[in-house]
Formats: C-alpha cells, structure tokens, sequence
C-alpha cells in the first residue's frame, strides 16, 4: 500500500511504496518521479548505479568496518546513510534537507537499521555547509560529504557557486572527499559548469560515470569528487572494478581536458 505526504516546501508529494522486483525494496517518489530506492532488508546493497558510484567513495575513504563521519545534503531516502552504517557501524552522520516533513516521513515508512547515528537538520544547504563540523562534533573534519540535489538547470543557483563549495571543502577531513551527483542532459552544459567550479575550488576533481556518457550525447549522472588526494592507480583500479560497468574514471587532468571540450 502507498503512503504519501505533502511536502511544505516545493509543494509537491512524496510517497513510499514497495517496488516490482524485490520482497524488501521499497521507492521513494517526489512528484511523481522516482527519487530513491531502498533495501530494508540489505541496506548495503544500492540500486540506483550513481549511487552505487558514491557507495564506492565511501569504501575508499574508510576500510569496511570502521566509523567514519558523513555529511548528506538533500537527504532523500537516506540510502547512502543505510549504506555507511550497514558497512561502518558506529559512524557519525548528518543528513540536511529542506523539505521539513520528508526525512521523518522515510523513517517513519523505512525505519533505519539499528544503531544508526543520524542527525537530521531541516535547512537550506548552503546555510548548513559552514557549521558541518559543529553538528558532527568533527573538528578534524569530515570523512564523505556526499552533494544529491542537484538536476541541471533547476538547480538552486546559490548551491553552484564557489563561496558554496569553498564551505564544503573547509568542511573536509585531510583525506575527505566531497562527492557531487549531477544530473544533466545531452550536452552536459550544468555538469561542465560545475566541473569548472570545483575545479577552480579543490587541488583534486575527479570524475565517476558510466563509460557512454563520455560522449555527452545523452542525459544520466556523472559524479564530481573534489578532494586533496590526487587520484592514484591504485585508487582508480579499484574504482573501475568496483562499476557499475562499463565504469570511466577521470582524474584531475583527464577531467579538465574533456570539459573544455564540452
């Protein structure tokens, strides 16, 4: 059976309801669009395969089984915060999002596993990103930022610029890394944008998609990695195996070269 609200924010209405292929999956929809995807009972397997690209992020900034601290803005379902403590108990989280009823109503719907350390902050994103640290208790910074809000150029335009990701990378522990989901259409002119910037604000950018989206010919999600650690063999070899295949991961260089061309 369907459950849904209706959220003050945007205006529209999200609802849970089970999917078609799993006896625990369950989908997450906001105004009618498929938004997450949720695995009650496996909450470290991860559906949607940019996300999936993000789970990966997580298993190099941490070993499996060790804490780690993770801050999600735009909260969705809180897949990727099932993900962390499903594979890091004990982790410190935050999840912000500016829908006041929505993260309520996911727990209340997809209750999150035990023992899950999960702050929930109902804010604008940008207005959160300079007291990160604070709420996480986190003075050395922060493992994994992970950025899910954005869908070209509907974008909040005050969540794209560089005093916005300049916060979030004071925001980072040494070797944290920022991860932002960017869904664009065929000619990927948001998604260049916002290369540009982050590449102007982090010494290292890479870049996790699927392989044909290279060609910039179709719409999909491309994942931005801002951070202070270059993009070692190992690190990329590791990424590429992980998929979901066919896999393409771009350093800082290889990054900056394609976008230019776009």
């Amino acid at each position: 059976m369907t459950k849904n609200i209706q959220l003050s924010f945007s205006g529209l209405s999200a609802s849970v309801a089970s999917d078609s292929f799993s006896k625990t999956g369950y989908i997450l929809e906001i105004g009618g669009a498929e938004q997450s995807h949720v695995d009650l009972a496996n909450p470290d397997h991860i559906f949607y395969e940019y996300l999936r690209r993000i789970g990966h992020l997580a298993d190099v900034v941490a070993p499996a089984g060790q804490p780690m601290t993770a801050a999600h803005l735009g909260a969705g379902a809180l897949t990727l915060v099932r993900y962390v403590q499903a594979t890091r108990p004990g982790s410190r989280q935050i999840a912000v999002d500016i829908e006041r009823e929505l993260p309520s109503f996911v727990i209340s719907q997809l209750p999150l596993p035990a023992g899950t350390d999960c702050q929930i902050l109902i804010e604008d994103a940008a207005a959160a990103a300079p007291n990160l640290n604070g709420y996480l208790n986190a003075p050395e910074g922060i493992d994994l930022l992970v950025l899910d809000i954005f869908s070209g150029w509907s974008a909040p335009e005050h969540l794209t610029t560089p005093v916005f990701y300049t916060d979030l990378r004071d925001a980072l522990a040494q070797e944290g890394m920022l991860a932002v989901n960017v869904g664009d259409d065929a000619g990927l002119t948001f998604f260049a944008a916002q290369a540009r910037t982050l590449l102007e604000t982090f010494e290292h950018v890479w870049c996790l998609t699927e392989s044909s989206m290279l060609t910039a010919q179709h719409a999909g999600n491309l994942i931005l990695v801002g951070s202070q650690r270059p993009l070692d063999a190992d690190t990329r070899a590791r990424l590429l195996a992980a998929g979901p295949h066919p896999a393409s991961v771009l350093d800082t260089h290889e990054l900056a070269g394609w976008v230019s061309e776009l």
